[in-house]
């Protein structure tokens, strides 16, 4: 499904990256969107926030991971129950946003592996 590499411009410094088959894949399988920064200016943005504690996150043997410091939780409400959701990002209204619990079932209801 994803067997080419796409050509990307970076929002921030307008340059083209390579957007791989296989960070298409990795991004596809955890719902992300694509990235809007290159590499260079993420880690620029990364470090202006202070996520450059040195420490970061290890697990599952990736570098360049996550700060150990808290991380910013929004409010939102559930699109499949209704209650209060706390999430990690600014939901924008384009994708609907889930509780832990309503996020769980979705997962597991759409892995057709």
């Amino acid at each position: 499904m994803y067997g080419q590499d796409k050509t990307l411009v970076c929002a921030d410094c307008n340059q083209e990256f390579a957007f791989t088959a296989s960070e298409q894949q990795f991004y596809a399988d955890r719902q992300f969107s694509e990235p809007r920064r290159c590499p260079s200016c993420r880690a620029a943005k990364k470090a202006q926030r202070g996520d450059s504690s040195g420490g970061g996150y290890s697990g599952g043997g990736r570098s360049g991971g996550y700060s150990s410091g808290p991380r910013e939780m929004f409010s939102a409400t559930c699109s499949s129950c209704g209650r209060e959701a706390q999430v990690p990002f600014r939901p924008s209204g384009a994708k609907p946003v889930y509780c832990s619990d309503c996020f769980s079932s979705q997962r597991s209801s759409n892995r057709s592996y």
